[in-house]
């Protein structure tokens, strides 16, 4: 099961999700659970970051990941139960780890896409035929 999803105007190539059961060497692109990692994952490191620039801060080494929970509900269907995301910043100056501080305890409320998530989405679906 491939999708070709059209990404409309923007300047990025369609990409492609893929809900294969296959392993994922042989997967053709990312499946929509990871997609959705990536998203929090993108969504919370651009808030993190923004507000470091508004601190007038910056960094030169800043990574993220994200891992996906996937597992079964109370009915027995598979969802995504948890996503744990780490940023990692390097700072060994005191005062710019102070300034970067203030950042960690209020970015997270910034990002559109995490907030959504966790409190919960209405999803309306239409199926036409």
């Amino acid at each position: 099961m491939i999708f070709k999803c059209d990404l409309g105007d923007m300047k990025v190539k369609d990409c492609y999700i893929d809900e294969t059961h296959d392993t994922e060497v042989d997967m053709f692109g990312p499946n929509p659970s990871r997609l959705l990692g990536l998203a929090l994952l993108g969504c919370l490191s651009a808030s993190f970051i923004f507000c470091l620039k508004k601190k007038e801060l910056t960094l030169k080494d800043l990574t993220a990941d994200a891992k996906i929970h996937i597992g079964r509900n109370e009915k027995g269907f598979l969802r995504v139960l948890k996503i744990d995301v780490n940023i990692k910043t390097k700072i060994n100056d005191p005062d710019t780890r102070k300034r970067a501080e203030q950042c960690r305890k209020m970015f997270e409320q910034y990002c559109t896409v995490t907030q959504a998530v966790r409190e919960g989405i209405n999803v309306n679906v239409n199926v036409e035929f």
